[in-house]
C-alpha cells in the first residue's frame, strides 16, 4: 500500500499515484511495455492473483517488473508530507526521501527505543515505558539467557561426544594401520618414508633462526613452559606423531651425550654454531631437527629432533 494522499502538502500529480490503491507510489515498479507504475506491494499482490497489468490488461509477470525512471523517483522525493507520527503530536513536514530517517528519530514515535529511567538499564519502546516492570523484564531476560546457556551446554556436550567418537574411530584406524605396517615389511618402509617426508616438509615451513646467546638456554623447562611450546608446535602444523617426542627432547634428561650436562655443553659450545635451527613461531625457542642436521656428530642430535628453549637471544 502506498502513502495516503491526504498527508501531502498541495496537489499531487496523478502520475505519482498508484492505480491499484490510489495512494502515492511507495517503492514503485513499472510494467515492461505499457510502463504503468505501481506500488511494489500492490503490484506483487495483484500479480499473485492474475498476471496482467491492472490498467490495460497486458500480460506481465513479476520478473518483468523494473524500477521506475529516475525522473519519476525525483518527483516523488520532492513531495512534502506530514510525519507518520502526526497523530501523536508531531508537526514536522518533510520531503519524502527524508521521511524514514526522521520517523526513526522522531520524539513522538511511540515505538522509539528509550532507556528505562528506573535504573534497570533496559531499552524499551516508548509506548511500553509506562507498563514496564524492571523486575519482571530482568527476570524474563535472565530466563532467556538461562535457556540459551542450557542450549549452548547441550551443543558443547554433543560436540564433545562427537569428538570422542572421532578420536575413537581414529585410534581404531591407527591400530589397524599399525597392525598392517607390522605385518607387511614393504608397507612399514613406505609408511616410515611418508612420515619422514611429512616431518621434512613441516620443518621447511619454519623460518631458520639464529641463537645469539646460548647461555640463555633453559635446559630444564617446567610444565607450564613446556605446555606453551607444545601448543605452539601444534599450531605451527607439526606432525602429531612427533610432538610428544619433541617435547620429551626439550629437557636435558633426554638430550644426547654431547649435551647431557652443563659441563659437557660448555666443552661443546663451539659446535652449537653448526646447528641448523628453526624458529618456533612466537616463542624464544628453536627446533633442531635431525633432517636438517645430518652433518652433526651423533652425540649432538636426536631423532626426530631437539627443542631448545631460551630466556632471550633468538632471532
Amino acid at each position: 500500500m502506498g502513502i495516503e494522499i491526504n498527508r501531502f502538502q498541495g496537489e499531487v500529480d496523478e502520475e505519482l499515484l498508484c492505480p491499484i490503491c490510489s495512494s502515492v507510489l511507495e517503492n514503485p515498479l513499472q510494467a515492461p511495455n505499457c510502463e504503468h507504475a505501481f506500488c511494489s506491494a500492490c503490484i506483487h499482490e495483484w500479480l499473485s492473483r492474475q498476471p496482467t497489468c491492472p490498467v490495460d490488461r497486458q500480460n506481465i509477470t513479476p520478473p518483468q517488473l523494473r524500477p521506475v525512471p529516475r525522473i519519476l523517483r525525483n518527483l516523488l522525493y520532492r513531495l512534502q508530507l506530514t510525519c507518520d507520527n502526526a497523530v501523536y503530536g508531531c508537526t514536522a513536514v518533510l520531503k519524502l526521501d527524508a521521511l524514514d530517517s526522521h520517523v526513526q528519530e522522531c520524539e513522538f514515535n511511540p515505538k522509539r527505543p528509550v532507556p528505562c529511567e528506573l535504573g534497570c538499564g533496559l531499552v524499551v519502546p516508548k509506548d511500553e515505558l509506562k507498563e514496564h516492570n524492571c523486575v519482571r523484564e530482568l527476570r524474563s531476560l535472565m530466563q532467556a539467557q538461562q535457556s540459551k546457556l542450557v542450549e549452548v551446554q547441550a551443543e558443547v556436550a554433543e560436540g564433545k561426544f562427537q569428538l570422542q567418537e572421532q578420536k575413537r574411530e581414529l585410534q581404531l584406524l591407527k591400530d589397524y594401520m599399525l597392525a598392517m605396517r607390522n605385518a607387511n615389511p614393504s608397507l612399514r618402509i613406505l609408511a616410515d618414508q611418508m612420515e619422514a617426508d611429512e616431518v621434512r616438509r613441516w620443518a621447511e615451513t619454519l623460518p631458520k633462526a639464529r641463537v645469539l646467546r646460548w647461555g640463555g638456554m633453559i635446559s630444564t623447562p617446567d610444565t607450564v613452559l613446556q605446555a606453551m611450546i607444545k601448543r605452539a608446535l601444534s599450531e605451527s602444523g607439526c606432525p602429531p606423531h612427533i610432538i610428544q617426542d619433541l617435547m620429551e627432547n626439550a629437557h636435558e634428561r633426554r638430550w644426547p651425550t654431547g649435551l647431557s650436562s652443563l659441563e659437557i655443553r660448555q666443552l661443546n659450545r663451539r659446535q652449537y654454531e653448526n646447528y641448523v635451527c628453526r624458529r618456533i613461531p612466537g616463542k624464544q625457542a628453536v627446533a633442531v631437527m635431525a633432517c636438517d642436521n645430518g652433518h652433526m656428530n651423533p652425540d649432538m642430535i636426536l631423532e626426530p629432533g631437539l627443542i631448545m628453549i631460551f630466556a632471550h637471544g633468538v632471532e
